[in-house]
């Protein structure tokens, strides 16, 4: 069994969420680990287990990062992770993916299934080799207690249910 380590430095943790719907919002997390252990070379048998640090989210906006870590969403002080394990990992075809698992927020834990790609490996300038993941899924922010919203002036929702995860990494045997 070998063990890998996220790569930080060139993996990202990212979301989208509609505003008013109609444009987008982008925020990520910028502190985060993981960790993985498989045997096969096509990560079958993989246990993929992910942390990211709440108070790490920005959307390079002060005001509104500071609103997304209070207890109308987030509630960093008192869920200060969000977790994901794995349960099952099932090739589609060749390098795509779907990723079950447990993902945990103000400490509700809901199956979610990301689906994605392996993007292969290759060996960096500093002789370590470095295998690409890129994951995406969609989890309704409501179903976690992340529930807060309001009514814009033409009727439009403040914020969509719908959240989109990306998820882009580099991991690395430990």
């Amino acid at each position: 069994m070998s063990t890998f380590k996220i790569d930080p430095l060139h993996s990202d943790i990212e979301f989208k969420v509609k505003h008013l719907m109609i444009s987008t919002v982008n925020g990520r997390f910028t502190k985060f680990d993981a960790t993985m252990e498989a045997e096969l070379e096509d990560f079958t048998d993989a246990v993929l287990t992910f942390e990211a640090d709440v108070d790490s989210v920005t959307t390079n906006i002060t005001d509104r990062d500071n609103h997304l870590k209070s207890d109308d969403f987030f509630s960093a002080e008192n869920y200060p992770k969000i977790t994901f394990k794995s349960t099952e990992i099932n090739k589609l075809d060749d390098g795509n993916y779907d990723v079950n698992g447990l993902l945990t927020i103000r400490d509700v834990e809901l199956p979610i299934t990301l689906s994605g790609t392996y993007n292969g490996n290759d060996v960096d300038a500093y002789g370590q080799t470095k295998y690409g993941f890129e994951l995406e899924g969609v989890i309704k922010r409501s179903e976690y207690g992340l529930s807060f919203n309001a009514v814009g002036e033409k009727g439009g929702i403040l914020v969509s249910d719908d959240v989109k995860l990306i998820v882009s990494i580099q991991m690395m045997k430990a």
